[in-house]
């Protein structure tokens, strides 16, 4: 079964047998990629399942990013602290010019504020876009007015990740190949790993490919935790939600990726 805590730990088993080497977001950045896996999780809700998610990686003695969202669904300043307590990293998932129809002062006062309220839980030095694929605001477009170095942010990975050299593999729309659904957690090297066979439908392709030695030297994952459950009802429920929404975002909102400049 796919999408279950048991086989998430399947792929991180995989990945350390293989010899990768864990960072956080922020160490990747400091320290650069070398042989390097990155484990963003972006908690989009359900913050208990990302929690569980954190346990499992320290159980493996690996570590991931986690980026909360500024929303009662996401944000719980308990899970906040016990995963930074587990040595994760605690990043900003931001969507501030959505919750501000636009509005880019008042989107990035928000901005500050809600920052500056997570770092009283935890050291937040990245921040990562929340896409709100039914929303015609990307809030990427705060940075084309501000600089988000002045809030003492070191990395956007749309921003701050070269993705000619790390391979990108997200679980949007519940399948490893969600660029195709999606509206914009994607990037535009997506064809050229395409043509050259880099595409998974399944967590368990994945996991053949890495056994194969087929992946490249340097991957950030992109993982929903809110997706992955054992529990069997809840599986089913995210499942036909997860179908429903794809088929509404291929339908209404997906566009061709965008390349995103801070000097655009």
């Amino acid at each position: 079964m796919h999408f279950t805590l048991k086989q998430y730990k399947q792929l991180l088993t995989s990945l350390i047998d293989a010899g990768y080497n864990f960072k956080t977001f922020a160490q990747a950045l400091q320290t650069g990629f070398d042989n390097t896996i990155v484990l963003r999780h972006d908690v989009d809700k359900l913050p208990y399942n990302s929690l569980a998610f954190a346990k499992i990686q320290h159980g493996l003695g690996v570590v991931g990013s986690y980026n909360f969202r500024s929303v009662p669904c996401s944000w719980n300043q308990q899970v906040i602290k016990e995963i930074a307590s587990l040595g994760h990293e605690v990043g900003y998932h931001y969507e501030n010019l959505t919750t501000h129809n636009g509005d880019l002062e008042r989107g990035i006062a928000d901005f500050e504020h809600n920052l500056t309220e997570l770092r009283k839980l935890a050291p937040v030095t990245t921040i990562c876009m929340h896409g709100s694929p039914a929303s015609k605001w990307d809030s990427r477009d705060l940075w084309k007015k501000y600089k988000y170095q002045d809030f003492g942010i070191i990395g956007e990975p749309y921003f701050d990740v070269n993705f000619d050299n790390v391979f990108y593999l997200t679980d949007t729309g519940r399948r490893w190949d969600g660029h195709k659904v999606s509206v914009r957690d994607k990037v535009p090297q997506q064809q050229q790993w395409n043509q050259q066979g880099l595409s998974f439908h399944t967590a368990n392709q994945i996991i053949d490919a890495v056994n194969n030695k087929q992946l490249p030297k340097n991957i950030m994952f992109t993982f929903h935790p809110q997706r992955w459950t054992d529990n069997p009802v809840l599986w089913l429920k995210e499942l036909l939600l997860q179908r429903a929404k794809n088929i509404v975002k291929s339908t209404f909102f997906v566009t061709k990726p965008k390349t995103f400049n801070e000097n655009e």
